[in-house]
């Protein structure tokens, strides 16, 4: 169309909308158009049903998220161990919905409260609860004698394991312990006060802490997450991960197909072609990798400090010390490749524009089970285990905050993704190449 005095020309011929001439060109249109947004709407429903149902009933799952307790406090005479226990047998038998308490015996544990961070830091259980050793004595100790040195949070203690999965500890873990927290301080302080007050010789004036609170939990969380700046490295930025890998196909793909243009030049063998393809894309991922990881080193996200023992809490303790960044970005390699090459296989599979729904599909269950816990989820969800985007958060999280070492396997399903990808990667030519030969 051109315009004349402001205003468009219509082309030669042109008719209404309901003129009759036209009444099967708008039969199909209004007819692909209503199949078009049905398929879309169906799409929609079933895919983000993925990412809703990840969160469904988590209340439900929440005694998955194992807390031990463990009573190290057992002479004949203690009352801070049974208490303890005390209350989190009213917390497991009763109908609230709660973080999974357990009960362990002290005898499981030979070195004492170290073997049981180790534990949490191994992953068998989400939190610990530990009563100290002779806590009872202690305190009684402090009333007795007026020892004003009496720490009430040397009494047991909190083990967590934050960077673990920073979100599910915020919303369950820390409220699920500063609830116990309470209640015990509710349940012993009035029995305690009560069995003061029947000893008349005592002279409290030395050490009211020893009356209230008496007793207190002192934190350790053994790896904190933490600076915020590397909240985006663990979570939302790694779907960018996802869009780079994706949005490698239409930049190369008018590229490669250089190669095959009949033209000027012999248009190269088609093994040969694959091999290019497979081996130009797995380069722009190594450089693509390497500038993506450069954002998070540019923000000054730790990558140098030195390993720390398990047991002990530490900030940022990179597992491979002056060496993280380089796993950093291999991991980020090997990742963009498992990510990226499924991608390219469906791309020329649907070609445009249907390969959006995979890219949607793709994105919606890496996130779905790599920034939710997968243990809270549905026992539907337990294929989350093996998508790309929660071993890559994984391997992450020791990288970066020196976490239970899991890299092995991490990097071996991802190794996977990307050989499986590569050995589609000829049946998706042929299929791409046989819709452009019929012009599909």
């Amino acid at each position: 169309m051109t315009e004349s005095g402001g205003k468009a020309e219509e082309p030669k011929g042109a008719v209404s909308f309901f003129d009759p001439a036209i009444k099967q060109v708008r039969r199909q249109v209004i007819f692909q158009w209503a199949r078009t947004v049905l398929m879309l709407c169906v799409f929609v429903l079933c895919v983000l049903s993925l990412f809703w149902s990840v969160q469904f009933r988590v209340e439900a799952k929440l005694p998955a998220l194992k807390v031990w307790v463990v009573d190290f406090d057992d002479a004949p005479d203690a009352i801070v161990g049974p208490a303890v226990r005390n209350v989190a047998n009213n917390i497991i038998n009763s109908d609230s919905e709660t973080v999974g308490y357990e009960i362990k015996p002290s005898a499981d544990f030979t070195h004492g409260a170290e073997a049981v961070r180790q534990s949490v830091y191994d992953e068998h259980c989400y939190a610990a609860v530990i009563v100290n050793a002779n806590a009872t004595s202690a305190l009684r100790d402090a009333v007795t004698t007026g020892n004003d040195a009496y720490n009430p949070s040397d009494a047991a203690q909190f083990v967590i394991l934050s960077a673990r999965d920073q979100s599910t500890y915020s919303s369950y873990i820390t409220p699920a312990l500063s609830s116990f927290e309470r209640q015990l301080r509710s349940e012993f302080g009035p029995q305690w006060i009560a069995s003061l007050a029947q000893q008349q010789s005592l002279n409290l004036s030395r050490t009211p802490q020893a009356v209230n609170p008496a007793i207190a939990f002192n934190t350790l969380d053994l790896r904190p997450f933490g600076p915020a700046v590397i909240t985006p490295t663990v979570t939302i930025g790694l779907i960018y991960l996802i869009i780079l890998a994706f949005f490698n196909f239409p930049f190369l793909m008018p590229i490669h197909a250089q190669f095959i243009k009949p033209g000027a030049h012999p248009t190269l063998k088609i093994s040969q072609w694959l091999i290019w393809r497979i081996l130009s894309n797995l380069a722009a991922y190594f450089f693509l990798s390497l500038f993506y990881s450069f954002v998070s080193l540019a923000f000054q996200i730790p990558f140098f400090n030195s390993p720390a023992p398990d047991t002990v809490s530490a900030s940022n303790p990179n597992a491979y010390g002056k060496g993280s960044f380089v796993v950093f970005w291999m991991l980020n390699w090997v990742g963009m490749a498992a990510l990226g090459l499924p991608c390219e296989n469906m791309a020329m599979i649907l070609g445009f524009p249907w390969s959006s729904f995979f890219l949607i599909f793709w994105v919606i269950t890496n996130v779905s089970t790599g920034f939710y816990a997968v243990d809270l989820a549905p026992g539907f969800f337990a294929w989350g285990y093996a998508w790309p985007l929660h071993r890559i958060v994984e391997a992450l999280r020791t990288i970066v905050f020196g976490t239970h070492s899991r890299i092995g396997l991490d990097f071996g399903i991802l190794f996977a993704w990307v050989a499986a990808s590569i050995a589609f990667f000829p049946f998706a030519s042929f299929v791409m190449r046989w819709k452009m030969k019929r012009g599909l």
